[in-house]
């Protein structure tokens, strides 16, 4: 199973500083090769909301943090007392959604 999130890629182009680097990347078609190749290869592709607060969430205890600025890049749950990296916690919460 592949998880993607689906990223607001129009919005992210808006900014002047990193408009050319995702442009060049060229999403959409990445996008469209990855649901061809897991169909392909009978896998499946799990497409997570924008708005599922994926990095915010405890992958222990499913505690979601309120607020959280992208500047955090660790953080301890207030509830379970779990340590996360950002990005690690982010993942696991994305595998738990693909079931």
């Amino acid at each position: 199973v592949i998880v993607v999130e689906d990223l607001n890629v129009s919005g992210m182009v808006r900014n002047t500083r990193l408009a050319r680097y995702i442009a060049d990347v060229g999403w959409g078609e990445f996008r469209r090769q990855l649901e061809y190749k897991t169909k392909w290869y009978g896998s499946r592709m799990v497409v997570a909301s924008r708005f599922y607060p994926s990095s915010k969430t405890c992958s222990a205890c499913g505690t979601v943090q309120e607020e959280m600025p992208l500047s955090i890049r660790e953080w301890t749950c207030p509830v379970c007392g779990t340590h996360h990296d950002r990005d690690i916690n982010a993942a696991k919460n994305l595998l738990a959604l693909a079931g």
